[in-house]
């Protein structure tokens, strides 16, 4: 699996997590979501992903 396909996984997770989250705990884990889907924007434009950084430093290629 690459880095991006990687990415993408953990991204889609967390999604999936914050929105059991906000249905099953508290609303407020909607902004989980926000945060994830505003990354995914910004590393889009900036090339900055902390989530490849993370996923390369543990040996994904």
């Amino acid at each position: 699996m690459t880095v991006d396909n990687g990415v993408r996984v953990v991204a889609g997770c967390i999604l999936l997590l914050s929105l059991l989250l906000t249905a099953w705990v508290h609303p407020g884990f909607v902004w989980l979501s926000v945060f994830v889907g505003a990354n995914l924007i910004q590393s889009a434009f900036t090339g900055f992903c902390p989530a490849a950084m993370i996923l390369r430093r543990l040996g994904m290629k």
